[in-house]
């Protein structure tokens, strides 16, 4: 499939090279155009010039973590209507709590499903994500 405007952009980040090359190949199967990150250094240097249409993130990395990259994320207001999905190995309440109230707009635990992954991204590719008032420029 050759790159089209209409695909999809999504950035991945994890520091984990083999599950980078797995989703990478997931979501080229669907059409989507990927930029893999092994650190959230590296995902936020990109993340300053570049928005995407959606951003699958794990947490755990060294340095800047994935809550990081997230918190920035959410900071700026040119990606209020960009979707994060966390893609972690951390299955506690907490850690899907603090995520989701960051400002993640799903949360899958791995090991995931492969098929799992794949309906969470076109979920999140086809809605557009909802912005609270409080978000919005000029609210309040």
């Amino acid at each position: 499939m050759s790159e089209s405007a209409e695909d999809p952009k999504i950035v991945v980040v994890d520091d984990d090279p083999e599950i980078l090359k797995l989703i990478t190949m997931l979501l080229r199967r669907i059409g989507a155009t990927t930029n893999a990150f092994h650190s959230g250094q590296e995902a936020l240097d990109y993340l300053a010039e570049n928005t995407p249409d959606l951003i699958i993130l794990d947490l755990m990395m060294p340095e800047v973590d994935g809550f990081d990259v997230l918190r920035h994320v959410r900071r700026q207001i040119r990606f209020n209507r960009v979707p994060v999905l966390i893609l972690s190995a951390k299955t506690d309440p907490n850690s899907i709590r603090e995520g989701l109230e960051l400002g993640a707009d799903g949360y899958v635990t791995k090991p995931y499903i492969a098929n799992t992954l794949i309906d969470r991204v076109r979920l999140l590719l086809d809605s557009e994500r909802q912005v609270k008032p409080q978000d919005s420029p000029g609210a309040g």
